[in-house]
């Protein structure tokens, strides 16, 4: 059974976005630079942005992290990202999910200019990316992609099976293992929380790459993974348990004990997607900073 290791592949992306900033920088250019808009002080927020900053540290890019407390104005978030938009010196934009609830969400991604939106959030990015253009992927599909590539794992002419139909990971994931993509041209079945139980176990029975993205623990039991299968653990939750440490495990939407018993290649939880979430990040701001889906 293969552990599809996410330290492993998102290193090796790494490793090629390191050498590609020390080139820019012995030819006197200067580095890929990405501003990070934190609102608030939520604990997993902190500590995904923290990795982000500390990700463009490790690959040379620059980095930038603007705080707001949670009384920011809309209008306030809104004339920041504004500024960041006309800084030349500034190639990628991400603001935190989830925003406080007098924030409109959708408001301030699609403030955000789609040459800089290196989250792949933007209606016009993702219109781009259902038509099959090249543009910027969600960073959490796009890292899936970069792992099934690094890992070599066969797509084409599979069925594969996505749990869950967010905009930021479902739903996309969907579209581009359906594409052609050289990780795509894969039959593609897409269920979510109305498929009902009987019918969401025979389909994820017959999947042959299965990937899960709804943020309940430990939803896919063993019983529900077909032998052999690739699986692809998008979850990661916080649970309480007073015999940890912290107080608290990481869990997946995937039973791993269980589903290394079945499938032939399992993301671990944690260490497998988040990681390479932040390698899709990071290869989407390069992409920015050369310009590869320049709009106008």
């Amino acid at each position: 059974m293969l552990v599809l290791d996410g330290k492993i592949a998102s290193a090796a992306v790494k490793a090629s976005l390191l050498q590609q900033t020390q080139a820019l920088k012995a030819a006197g250019k200067r580095t890929p630079h990405l501003a990070a808009i934190l609102v608030g002080n939520n604990g997993a927020s902190e500590t995904y942005v923290a990795s982000k900053v500390k990700n463009c540290e490790e690959t040379g890019f620059g980095s930038s992290l603007i705080r707001f407390g949670d009384d920011v104005t809309e209008s306030e978030l809104l004339a920041k990202i504004g500024e960041l938009n006309a800084d030349s010196n500034v190639d990628g934009i991400l603001v935190q999910l989830p925003l406080p609830k007098h924030i409109d969400d959708e408001k301030i991604i699609e403030a955000i200019h789609p040459d800089k939106d290196v989250d792949g959030f933007h209606p016009m990015n993702i219109g781009r990316m259902v038509q099959g253009f090249d543009t910027f992927i969600p960073a959490t599909p796009y890292g899936v992609l970069l792992m099934l590539e690094h890992f070599k794992i066969e797509t084409k002419g599979k069925h594969a099976v996505v749990v869950g139909r967010s905009k930021i990971v479902g739903r996309p994931m969907s579209i581009l293992l359906s594409s052609g993509h050289p990780q795509g041209d894969a039959h593609v079945t897409l269920c979510h929380r109305f498929t009902p139980k009987e019918e969401l176990i025979k389909l994820t029975q017959q999947a042959d790459i299965l990937v899960v993205a709804v943020g309940i623990p430990e939803f896919i039991t063993g019983d529900m993974i077909k032998p052999g299968a690739v699986i692809i653990d998008v979850g990661i939750t916080r649970v309480e348990d007073a015999t940890a440490k912290k107080g608290f495990r990481i869990k997946g939407d995937v039973n791993y004990e269980q589903a290394i018993t079945k499938a032939s290649a399992v993301t671990p939880v944690p260490g497998g997607v988040g990681l390479m979430t932040i390698a899709g990040l990071l290869m989407n701001t390069m992409k920015a900073y050369e310009g590869k889906f320049y709009h106008n």
